[in-house]
């Protein structure tokens, strides 16, 4: 009977550890994470590339006008100034008028124009008289022929005087003297030297306005010498100005200059930027920053995508719903939204870049 008794202990004991040990393996399928479809919807998946190591140089700027889009007016000759039109800034269309000037030159030119004209009928009068006298018989072809060439020379003489009114004002002048200064395009007021009652000299040689349409702009970089062979023509360049530091304008190196500044030992660049918005003025400050794309190669994924932790950084590598796992990487650098690995991940492994502090949280927490 006691045999019978240790015989089903026994049986109970090895019906006890099989029933434990087929236990252990559904706990850990349950505890297993899988990707729900809400979720599934609320992430996004970036892939692991091979890249050129983007470089970055951090320069100081200041924006100048596009001279290649900038007209000079300037006098088409002395006088004072009766009216200034437009001030600093205005808005201006071809052929608005920015000054009245009031010159004792064009008033000359139009006294020479009248005697000019004179000299004109008077010639023609007499050629007139000349060629019936020469159909009549009484004068002969010689006097005929020299009062056609008076008659030419007076109409040489008006016109050289009609040319020089023309060149100071045409029908935009007056014969008290007055003439205008007009807008040869559409653009903006940016630069202003005049006033009304200020006096133009022969001898001033300056211009009066300068115009810009404003639409196209340059920024000029200072380039240090040990930064020099991190920059040529064509690199891209955001352009970032002090006053709107949430505005970024992107342009590209057209010009770099091959000589250094002596005082400052710096080399110029020149930056491209449109500015359809008008926002970039002359002379703002700006940041200046220089993408190279020419470095080194290295693994790079979406900045987005990596969780920092205790001083490390982690991502979460998705094979698929149910095959999720956390990976340790070593940076080498982060540029823009482009983060450079040295190691951790391969060429092709695709990450959560979106949300995936959720799943991150749920696989370590397990």
């Amino acid at each position: 009977m006691k045999g019978k008794q240790s015989i089903l202990i026994a049986l109970l004991g090895i019906l006890f550890f099989a029933s434990c040990e087929h236990k252990e393996p559904i706990v850990e399928v349950n505890k297993k994470f899988v990707l729900s479809d809400t979720m599934r919807k609320l992430i996004q998946l970036d892939t692991v590339q091979d890249c050129n190591i983007a470089d970055q140089l951090s320069l100081s700027g200041v924006v100048a006008f596009n001279d290649n889009k900038v007209v000079k007016v300037f006098p088409r000759t002395s006088g004072q100034v009766i009216e200034a039109k437009v001030s600093l800034g205005d808005k201006v269309t071809k052929g608005q008028v920015l000054a009245v000037i009031h010159s004792a030159d064009v008033a000359g030119n139009y006294n020479d124009l009248a005697s000019a004209n004179a000299d004109v009928s008077i010639a023609k009068r007499q050629m007139d008289n000349v060629a019936s006298l020469y159909k009549s018989g009484i004068s002969s072809e010689k006097e005929y022929n020299e009062a056609k060439q008076n008659y030419d020379k007076a109409i040489a003489a008006r016109n050289k005087v009609q040319s020089v009114i023309s060149i100071n004002g045409g029908g935009k002048a007056n014969e008290g003297g007055q003439y205008v200064v007009t807008a040869p395009i559409d653009g903006y007021i940016v630069e202003k030297k005049v006033s009304a009652g200020a006096f133009i000299r022969p001898d001033m040689g300056d211009n009066l306005f300068t115009i810009s349409d404003l639409k196209n702009v340059w920024v000029y970089a200072n380039v240090y010498e040990a930064d020099i062979s991190k920059i040529k023509e064509g690199y891209t360049v955001k352009v970032l100005p002090l006053s709107y530091p949430d505005k970024v304008f992107s342009g590209k190196v057209d010009r770099i200059s091959q000589v250094l500044d002596p005082q400052s030992k710096a080399m110029k660049v020149r930056i491209n930027i449109d500015n359809a918005d008008m926002l970039l003025k002359p002379d703002m400050f700006t940041k200046v920053v220089v993408s190279n794309q020419e470095g080194a190669r290295a693994l790079c994924l979406s900045s987005s995508a990596v969780v920092q932790q205790d001083g490390k950084n982690f991502v979460v590598v998705y094979v698929n719903d149910s095959d999720i796992k956390v990976a340790q990487i070593d940076l080498l650098k982060t540029v823009d939204n482009k983060t450079y690995i040295k190691s951790g991940l391969y060429v092709g492994d695709k990450l959560v870049s979106k949300n995936q502090i959720l799943i991150f949280n749920q696989l370590t927490t397990e």
